[in-house]
């Protein structure tokens, strides 16, 4: 519209210098509007219009059109045209228009000279129908695409062109944020807070797990180690252990040289907390530092290895390691037998040496025939490279055999009895550090990056050797010395027996198929059952008395041998005995005879005392039944007719001293009294075999003995 408007403001300049109105418009060729101007200038050449007036008249319109370096070309290709086009002006040609309205209906225009100052009015064209309108606009559009097509046809590829490298790179910008967006796995809002909370909780406990061991010293290794376990309750046992055996692992390998000291200090630690937390604790401390060692000796780092050779030592001083997995690692070490393989066995020798050579001397001597054949080789290997001049072998090597020939003729030295560490021994001793000892561990086990349960167990899968599940078969064929047919004879006769685990069933097979009790004794503790375990030995021996139509004394000394070698087999024998005399009440008469004469057997050979009885109630007469009081008057008889006045005097004053069992002193001597002493020949002719008066004069007289003795507060010797 505002080019439509400049048109009309020509056509009206053009009136006024001419004088005369707007002559009417006919109907001519197709002509545009700028080639009738054109044409009228030519008039005006002819009429005589100065060049200066024309000049400025010029540049006047120039301005006016917005045409740049103001001037107009004459030309028709001038690209007047082309920059106008695209641009709907609203005028059509001559040709094309024929309503006398559309130029009576150009308002008034206000031209001022200043820019600033000017102001159009134009109001809305007023057009008759609405039909004609549109079809104006279409064909004058259509016009101009006829005059010039070649600039905007160029604009128009442009436009396309660059409209399609941003498609492509917003495309190629979504892909990318697709690939992040899978990459990156969304977390809620509620578990990033968790997570914030659980890493901030973990740098805690990191920071204070770090002060308490840095100030560890054996003064107050007892009072950080309480310390430090509390930490097991409150927070997650598997985050405190990671965090715990980070830190040893991390500044044994890490550090500098550490001494003896330092070791057994840390060694003490780790055992103690095992012993106060659990097994487990101490388990996924070794696998742990098996692992740094076998990376620690890839690098050749020979401090790192000193330092955890060290401490692994200890951990077999302190008892938390068996001296099987001890000798595995020496055999390891054997077998490469490089430099640094030398450094780690006279380390190792040093500082339990000694002590390996006590706990298993028949591995002991291996380990040296292991020794001496590798140095053979060695030596062998040397002369062919000096072509049989010298065979000098390295100053490190010849101290380890030095070392390792005192250790065969037992011969100390001054410095393997400066340090003792009697002060940790005897407060892991209070802990009980034996019964969580790792027994069933092995290196390659601790090795094992395939771990599931509780490995370190004997009966878990994987355990490596100690496994007794998988190898009870070659285990009980190879006590026996039969075949296996022979073997899965013994092991079904255990299952009908109600041996329901395979501990159980490997026990019975070694104590039905020993020669005598001291070689089953010895066959047992090849065994080498852990500490919870080990409660079953006493259990299958005595259901094995248990289930013998007559006694045999031959379960009683088993039994008496393991609890004299073992206190944890006498509190076995106690709990197990506590929980039969539950059942007495209807306990077949067999069963409860062999039973009683048993642990008679045991109590006269002073492995256990006369104080297991103080579970039974002597004076209550709901518990005291006829089976019962039967039961009991044969255990006392055995006690006083099969053994001589001054061990009955012996075994009923033990229990005389300690006020804390008067109550069953007082209750034996009233037992004894009604049920033995009053009416002896009454008792007598109820039993199955009648016994001549001179047993019954003695049984009297041992009747009241042992009444005296159990008055024998001040615990004076029999005369």
């Amino acid at each position: 519209m505002a080019q439509a408007s400049r048109l009309q403001q020509i056509r009206k300049l053009k009136r006024k210098k001419d004088g005369g109105t707007a002559p009417k418009m006919k109907k001519r060729g197709s002509r545009t509007t700028f080639e009738e101007y054109l044409e009228m200038e030519q008039k005006k050449k002819t009429a005589g219009v100065t060049a200066e007036e024309d000049l400025a008249l010029e540049r006047r319109l120039a301005k006016k059109l917005k045409v740049k370096e103001g001037k107009l070309s004459v030309c028709i290709g001038d690209g007047i045209d082309d920059i106008l086009d695209g641009i709907n002006s609203g005028v059509a040609t001559e040709e094309e228009m024929e309503i006398p309205s559309m130029v009576e209906v150009v308002p008034k225009v206000e031209v001022s000279r200043s820019k600033k100052r000017r102001r159009e009015v134009i109001p809305p064209p007023q057009i008759s129908t609405s039909v004609e309108a549109p079809k104006v606009q279409v064909l004058a559009s259509k016009k101009r695409k006829k005059v010039a097509p070649e600039i905007g046809t160029i604009a128009r590829k442009k436009k396309v062109q660059e409209n399609d490298d941003l498609k492509e790179a917003s495309a190629m910008k979504m892909e990318d944020a697709e690939v992040v967006v899978e990459e990156v796995k969304y977390i809620p809002p509620h578990l990033r807070e968790k997570m914030s909370n659980e890493s901030e909780e973990l740098v805690r406990i990191q920071r204070r797990v770090r002060g308490l061991l840095n100030r560890l010293s054996e003064a107050n290794v007892e009072s950080i180690g309480s310390e430090i376990s509390s930490l097991f309750q409150v927070y997650g046992r598997r985050s405190v252990t990671e965090i715990v055996t980070t830190e040893i692992i991390g500044a044994c390998c890490g550090g500098p040289r550490g001494n003896d000291q330092y070791a057994a200090v840390f060694a003490a630690y780790v055992a103690g907390t095992a012993a106060m937390v659990g097994m487990d604790f101490g388990a996924k401390f070794l696998a742990s530092l098996a692992t740094a060692f076998e990376e620690q000796y890839e690098k050749a780092d020979s401090l790192a290895l000193r330092n955890l050779t060290l401490l692994f030592s200890h951990l077999f001083s302190f008892s938390l390691v068996s001296s099987e997995l001890v000798y595995e690692l020496l055999a390891l070490l054997c077998k490469r037998f490089e430099e640094l393989d030398v450094s780690t066995i006279l380390i190792l020798l040093q500082s339990c040496g000694m002590a390996l050579r006590a706990a298993d001397p028949a591995s002991m001597k291996e380990f040296i025939i292991s020794i001496q054949e590798r140095t053979a080789e060695l030596k062998s290997v040397l002369s062919k490279k000096t072509d049989g001049n010298s065979t000098i072998i390295g100053k490190r090597l010849q101290f380890m055999l030095d070392m390792i020939c005192d250790i065969k003729n037992n011969k100390r030295r001054p410095k393997d009895e400066l340090v003792v560490h009697s002060r940790l021994k005897k407060w892991l001793q209070k802990l009980g550090v034996d019964e969580v000892q790792l027994r069933a561990v092995t290196w390659a086990g601790l090795l094992d990056p395939d771990k599931k349960g509780q490995w370190w167990l004997p009966g878990a899968p994987g355990s490596g050797s100690g496994d007794v599940a998988e190898n009870v078969r070659a285990e009980v064929a190879g006590v026996m010395d039969v075949g296996t047919a022979e073997a899965e004879k013994m092991l079904q006769l255990a299952a009908s027996q109600r041996m329901n685990t395979d501990g159980r069933r490997a026990v019975f097979c070694i104590v039905m198929s020993s020669e005598d009790y001291i070689d089953a004794f010895e066959k047992i503790l090849r065994l080498k059952l852990p500490g919870k375990q080990d409660r079953e030995v006493v259990r299958v021996i005595l259901e094995c008395c248990l289930q013998e139509q007559l006694y045999n004394k031959y379960y009683s000394l088993l039994t008496a041998k393991l609890c004299h070698h073992d206190k944890n087999h006498k509190f076995s024998l106690q709990y197990c005995l506590w929980d039969h005399y539950k059942q007495l009440h209807a306990m077949e008469l067999r069963r409860s005879t062999n039973l009683a004469r048993l642990t008679a057997s045991v109590i006269s050979s002073f492995a256990l005392s006369l104080s297991v009885l103080k579970a039974v109630d002597f004076s209550d007469a709901r518990v005291m039944t006829s089976k019962v009081v039967l039961h009991f008057r044969v255990l006392i008889e055995c006690l006083l007719m099969e053994n001589s006045d001054d061990v009955v005097w012996a075994l009923f004053s033990r229990i005389a001293v300690p006020p804390e069992l008067g109550v069953l002193c007082d209750s034996l001597a009233l037992f004894i009294h009604q049920n033995l002493l009053k009416h002896p020949a009454e008792n007598a002719k109820s039993d199955i075999k009648k016994v001549n008066l001179e047993k019954l004069s003695l049984l009297a007289k041992r009747c009241k003995l042992a009444k005296k003795a159990l008055g024998n507060v001040s615990g004076e010797l029999f005369t």
